[in-house]
């Protein structure tokens, strides 16, 4: 039994349909099927039932599923385990967020691929936060404060931001001195997010509301440029806008504390030995420039 079949049976079981998994293995949907065709012929029976809207699992289908994780994940080990020591092979999916992705994560992903010639690296850079689980991705990185949920968190760094605005948006609503006045202006967010705010040892959680939201932080800049708001932005996107006076910083006796970037995986006893390489480079290259943004603190 080939063990690219059974891996693409699990990638469509877990996708909900050819294409979705076709798109996770990085080959063409009839791959796909060809490889799904051979795999029920050799066991004799149906495990996939094809529907206008995808893929579902029979009942056989969903015993296999299990066995055939196991069995991948299992195969995964053993040729990791005959590998030179340190070598890495499969396949690692990382999501990456797009503000920083390129700039500050890409090299790390790059080197990883040079030291490990055997691994293959599929990277998604996008501001969205995927669904690790339901996307297929083993792992991601994400930057600010994160949210409660079931997932694994591992901080690996700091990131440093500040609230801005522009000179014009400063003239027209004034600029707040303390927390509580956020709630007066226009804040440009992510999404629905808290910020935090640093009064001596103290931390201050605010609520803000605005009517202009975007998931990318190079979209904040914009909109704080155009006099929309106050927004919390990273030192990597606001540096040189700062230094041109097109930005200003707000509220500065109350600083935000420290964002994290962390590495994020799904729940699970013990990370994938890949997702620790990653982790633990990640780590270093934070240890040698604490600031990625090479702004200076």
């Amino acid at each position: 039994m080939d063990i690219e079949e059974l891996r693409t049976f699990v990638e469509v079981a877990d996708a909900g349909g050819v294409s979705p998994a076709a798109r996770r293995l990085g080959v063409s949907k009839s791959i796909v099927s060809r490889r799904l065709v051979r795999l029920e012929a050799e066991l004799g029976v149906q495990l996939l039932a094809r529907t206008t809207r995808g893929a579902a699992l029979t009942e056989a289908g969903i015993t296999f599923r299990d066995h055939a994780a196991k069995v991948c994940a299992e195969i995964d080990v053993a040729r990791e385990t005959i590998l030179p020591a340190g070598d890495l092979c499969g396949r690692l999916r990382v999501a990456v967020p797009l503000s920083f992705g390129p700039t500050h994560f890409a090299p790390v992903l790059a080197d990883m691929a040079r030291r490990h010639p055997q691994l293959h690296i599929h990277t998604s850079y996008s501001d969205r936060f995927v669904d690790l689980i339901a996307e297929g991705f083993d792992c991601a990185i994400r930057v600010g404060y994160l949210q409660d949920s079931n997932l694994i968190a591992r901080r690996v760094g700091p990131i440093y931001g500040k609230l801005v605005a522009s000179p014009d948006y400063i003239k027209a609503h004034g600029s707040p001195e303390k927390p509580e006045e956020l709630i007066a202006h226009q804040a440009l967010m992510q999404g629905t997010e808290a910020w935090q705010f640093m009064d001596g040892d103290d931390i201050i959680t605010v609520h803000p509301r605005g009517r202009f939201k975007a998931d990318n932080a190079i979209a904040l800049a914009a909109a704080a440029l155009a006099g929309l708001g106050i927004a919390w932005i990273p030192d990597g996107v606001t540096h040189q806008y700062v230094a041109s006076g097109a930005l200003v910083p707000v509220m500065t006796r109350h600083p935000p504390p420290p964002a994290g970037v962390y590495v994020i995986r799904p729940p699970g006893q013990h990370p994938a030995r890949k997702v620790r390489v990653l982790t633990e480079m990640l780590i270093e290259c934070f240890e040698q420039t604490p600031d990625p943004t090479g702004v200076g603190r």
